[in-house]
Order: C-alpha cells, then sequence, then structure tokens
C-alpha cells in the first residue's frame, strides 16, 4: 500500500490552470461555431480540466463533481440538442440540420437562424464530447469499477 504525496504545488497549479483551461474551451466553442470546428474540440478541452481535476486530486474528487449519473445525463443531453435542432427543420418539410428553417419558430432570419442551429449542434457535440472523454478516462483508470473503488477508498482500502 503506497500512498502517494499529498504534492501542494500540483494541485495549486491545477487550480490555478482548470478555470482557464474551461475558459479556453468556452472560446474554441465561440470561436467554432462561426468556422468549421468547435464543438469536438472545445468538449476535448473541457474534458481536460475535468481530468486534470483527477490527476492532481484523485478520482474519488473529480466524482463529486461530475458523478456517472451526472455524466450519463450530459451525454444524453449532448445528443438531445444535436438531434433536436436536427429534427425540427423536418416538422416543416425541411431536410435533418437544415437550419433557415428553424426562423419558422424563432422569431429569426434565415440567415440568424442558421447562426443560431449551428451554435446549439456545436454545443450538443461539445457537452457529448467532454462528457465521453471523461467516461472513457475514468473506464480507463478504474478499469471499469467506478463505484467499487469509491467505497473501497471511503472503507480505507487503497488500490
Amino acid at each position: 500500500m503506497v500512498k502517494d504525496p499529498d504534492d501542494i504545488i500540483v494541485r495549486t497549479v491545477a487550480r490555478f490552470m482548470i478555470p482557464i483551461i474551461q475558459l479556453f474551451s468556452l472560446y474554441v466553442y465561440v470561436h467554432g461555431h462561426i468556422s468549421p470546428g468547435g464543438g469536438f474540440q472545445g468538449g476535448c478541452i473541457l474534458a481536460a480540466s475535468f481530468i486534470l481535476i483527477s490527476l492532481a486530486f484523485n478520482i474519488g474528487e473529480a466524482k463529486k463533481i461530475l458523478s456517472g449519473r451526472k455524466n450519463l445525463l450530459f451525454i444524453g443531453l449532448g445528443v438531445f440538442i444535436y438531434a433536436f435542432t436536427g429534427l425540427v427543420p423536418l416538422f416543416v418539410q425541411g431536410n435533418f440540420l437544415d437550419y433557415q428553417h428553424l426562423s419558422q419558430f424563432l422569431p429569426l432570419d434565415p440567415v440568424m437562424a442558421r447562426y443560431y442551429g449551428v451554435a446549439l449542434v456545436e454545443l450538443g457535440v461539445q457537452i457529448t464530447v467532454m462528457a465521453v472523454m471523461i467516461s472513457l478516462f475514468q473506464d480507463l483508470v478504474t478499469a471499469g469499477r467506478h463505484e467499487s473503488i469509491l467505497k473501497d477508498r471511503e472503507n480505507g482500502i487503497d488500490r
């Protein structure tokens, strides 16, 4: 049973860097929805900030912030945002993800409807990518035994 040393430098730097990383993720999303990409890259950067929490502190602290259930909820929410934005134009005889038809539901002209449609789709992509990346990291680190490892740590068993 080897305990990791409590490294105050790593934790302090992580506390400083995490908000900066998350702000940069927001910048990538905001800039990216008007140019190619944005949602995927922003989601990966946002996931990196949560992964940094796991690395600097421990997986238990990260799970307090974003538990498995919340993570699964974010995956579903992101897919829902993407799919709903794409399906709405089908109700007015448009094509899937044909954003100009969103103007029939929103008080916008077709150009602005495209703009906000892309923004919504990219938001759905960012949320889904962030949650899936965090889930992949947690599955790899815990070998798929998230809850049993957390219960063992609460009982004083360190694996």
